[in-house]
């Protein structure tokens, strides 16, 4: 029967080469010259530091334009709350947002359920699988999860015949 998974998935080392990427333009722009700002990365958290909310709100750009440029959804990205750090900085924690959570995947089960398509939408830990007996439901079905607006990029895998 033919089948294929719902995920939000983000290429791990993609992200790791816009980080190296930001880590570069803000060493050598001229407007972060004697400046303090700087990002890092830790298990997919981005920890932005900089001087004001100015420079920090800067090198999220930064790394949101390189994301882009890599193929990689800005979408991924949550922002938290501009927090004061020590030395009078400010910081900000960027997270990178993985896998389809529960509420989401239940949105996603109620939306395929009110179309009365003739597949079967099962909820699987992170993700949703979705079955049917024709592979022309399962497009169809994968076309309006790709017009669905949701907070994360999701995108269709593993299809199966």
């Amino acid at each position: 029967m033919p089948s294929f998974d719902i995920v939000c998935e983000i290429d791990m080392q993609e992200v790791s080469n816009a980080f190296n990427q930001t880590v570069k333009e803000i060493t050598t722009r001229y407007d972060f010259k004697n400046s303090k700002a700087s990002i890092e990365l830790n298990d997919g958290v981005f920890t932005i530091i900089g001087d004001d909310e100015h420079k920090v709100e800067t090198v999220a750009e930064i790394l949101r334009g390189k994301m882009v440029r890599r193929k990689l959804d800005p979408k991924a990205l949550e922002y938290g709350t501009m927090q004061d750090a020590s030395g009078g900085l400010k910081r900000q924690v960027v997270t990178i947002k993985q896998g389809v959570d529960k509420e989401l995947a239940k949105r996603i089960v109620k939306m395929i359920k009110q179309e009365k398509m003739k597949v079967q939408a099962a909820i699987q830990g992170d993700q949703v699988r979705v079955t049917g007996k024709k592979r022309d439901d399962l497009q169809a079905v994968i076309s309006m999860v790709r017009a669905m607006e949701c907070d994360r990029p999701l995108t269709c895998t593993n299809f199966r015949d």
